[in-house]
C-alpha cells in the first residue's frame, strides 16, 4: 500500500483539503464535554464517543482527523477547579492520537496534532513559560508521528508566533490559525500583519478558525492573502469557521454574544431564565444550514483557500455539504452522500409530489429560511467586553470562580448596560 501523501504535498498540488468540524461543541451537546473549561478528557473517559464523531467526519468527506486536544495543556486542564488535571495533558493527548489514527487509517485521512493557546499567556507569564506548555503537548504528537501540527485558536498573534516556533522546531509541517476576524487580534494588530508575522515565524499554512461565521472568516483570510502577497510571501491559506452566522459580532466574535454558548438565554442580572415569549433560543437560530455550508465552500474556494474545514457548531452534515459543493474540483463525492446525493437529490423518492419537486439546487439555493422561533427577538446585541491579555480580570487561577468574583463581573455588566442605554 502506497504511503499517504502529506498535507503540503496535497496543497502544493492545488488540491482541496477538507478539515473536520467542531468537536468541543458537538461533544458538549452529546454530554461528554463540560462547558466552561471545554477540556477534552473525554478521550480517556469515553473514547468511543470521540471515535464515532471522527468516523462521521471521515464519512462526510474530511481529509484530516485533527486530534481532539483542544485546551489539553496542563495549565488549562486544572484551571478554575477543573478535575481534568488529574488525568493530565500527556494521557489525554495519547488517547486522542490513538483514536485519530485508528479512524484516519480507515480512509485516506491525515492526522493533525492540535496545539492550543494557554492560560499561561493570558496570565502574562511570558514566552518561556508558554513554550514549555506547548512543548508538553507536542511531545506526544512527535512520539506518535502525526502528519502535521496545527497551532489553533489564538487570539493574540504574539502567542501564536511562539506556538509556531515550538511546532516548527520539530521539523513537522506547521499550520496556524487565529480566532480573530477582519478587525485584527485582541491587541490591535491588523489581520494582514498577523499573517505576515506568522509567515516569518515559520508557518507553512496560515488562516482563521472559530469566533466568527464563514463570511467574516473568509474576509479575514482575504486580508491575510493581500498582506502576504504585498510582502512577496507565498503561503497556503486555511479557514475553519464557526457553524453559526455572526454578522453582528464584535471584535471578540461569538464569545461576546449574549447567546454564547448555550441553548437557553439567561438574564445576566438575576440568573432567571427568560420567558418563552421573549427568547428561549440562543446560538441555535444562528446555525448554518447545509445550504449555507455549500455557499461557504464555494466562497472559500473562490477566495483561493484550499484547506477548508470547520470549528464550533460545524457538524458532519456541514462537512458533507462542503465536500458535495467541491466534488467536481475533488473528483469525488463523500461516502455520506450515498444515501441522498447533493442538493436533496434523494427527495425524488419522497411520497409527496411537491416535496419531490424540491430535489433541485435552484430550490434550496434560493430559499431564504425563517429563523423558525415564535416570539423571538430580531437580533441580540454583542456584549463587546474589550478585555484581553494584560487585564487583571484575565489572570488565571486553578480555584473555581468565587461568588465575590462573580458579583464583580455582574456589577460591571450592569454598569455597561446603563452606559449603553444612556443612563448614568
Amino acid at each position: 500500500m502506497a504511503p499517504k501523501r502529506g498535507i503540503l504535498e496535497r496543497l502544493d498540488a492545488g488540491e482541496v483539503v477538507i478539515g473536520d468540524g467542531g468537536f468541543v461543541f458537538a461533544l458538549e451537546k452529546r454530554g461528554y464535554v463540560r462547558a466552561g473549561p471545554w477540556t477534552p478528557e473525554v478521550n480517556v473517559e469515553y473514547p468511543s464517543a470521540v471515535k464515532e464523531l471522527h468516523r462521521e467526519f471521515l464519512r462526510a468527506g474530511a481529509d484530516v482527523m485533527q486530534t481532539f486536544t483542544f485546551y489539553a495543556s496542563d495549565d488549562k486542564l486544572g484551571n478554575r477547579g477543573n478535575t481534568a488535571a488529574q488525568i493530565g495533558c500527556q494521557a489525554i493527548n495519547q488517547a486522542a492520537c490513538d483514536i485519530a489514527f485508528e479512524v484516519a487509517n480507515e480512509g485516506d485521512a491525515l492526522v493533525c496534532g492540535g496545539v492550543c493557546q494557554t492560560p499561561t499567556y493570558l496570565s502574562g507569564k511570558g514566552k518561556e513559560a508558554c513554550q514549555r506548555e506547548f512543548e508538553k503537548q507536542i511531545e506526544i504528537f512527535l512520539k506518535n508521528d502525526v502528519d502535521f501540527l496545527l497551532a489553533e485558536y489564538y487570539e493574540h498573534v504574539e502567542e501564536a508566533e511562539w506556538a509556531v516556533e515550538s511546532c516548527k522546531a520539530t521539523g513537522k509541517p506547521t499550520a496556524v490559525s487565529l480566532c480573530i476576524g477582519p478587525q485584527g487580534d485582541l491587541h490591535g494588530i491588523p489581520t494582514g500583519e498577523c499573517a505576515v508575522r506568522l509567515a516569518h515565524a515559520g508557518a507553512d499554512i496560515i488562516g482563521i478558525n472559530c469566533h466568527f461565521g464563514p463570511d467574516e472568516c473568509i474576509e479575514a483570510c482575504r486580508l491575510m492573502k493581500e498582506a502576504l502577497d504585498a510582502a512577496g510571501i507565498k503561503k497556503h491559506l486555511m479557514v475553519q469557521p464557526l457553524g453559526y452566522l455572526t454578522p453582528d459580532a464584535g471584535k471578540q466574535g461569538f464569545i461576546d454574544l449574549p447567546e454564547f454558548p448555550f441553548d437557553v438565554s439567561v438574564n445576566a442580572m438575576t440568573g432567571a431564565v427568560l420567558s418563552i415569549h421573549t427568547k428561549l433560543a440562543a446560538l441555535e437560530p444562528r446555525l448554518m444550514t447545509r445550504w449555507d455550508a455549500h455557499k461557504f465552500a464555494r466562497d472559500a474556494y473562490n477566495a483561493g483557500i484550499r484547506y477548508i474545514g470547520g470549528c464550533c457548531g460545524i457538524e458532519p452534515y456541514h462537512t458533507r455539504a462542503v465536500a458535495e459543493e467541491l466534488a467536481k474540483e475533488r473528483g469525488k463525492l463523500p461516502k455520506a452522500s450515498e444515501k441522498h446525493g447533493p442538493w436533496g437529490e434523494g427527495l425524488r423518492l419522497h411520497t409527496k409530489p411537491w416535496v419531490r419537486a424540491r430535489a433541485r439546487r435552484s430550490y434550496w439555493e434560493n430559499l431564504n429560511p425563517s429563523g423558525g422561533r415564535p416570539f423571538s427577538s430580531s437580533m441580540s446585541k454583542p456584549d463587546n467586553w474589550g478585555v484581553t491579555a494584560g487585564d487583571k480580570d484575565l489572570v488565571q487561577h486553578k480555584e473555581s470562580t468565587t461568588q465575590e468574583e462573580m458579583d464583580a463581573v455582574i456589577s460591571r455588566a450592569a454598569n455597561k448596560e446603563l452606559v449603553v442605554n444612556g443612563d448614568h
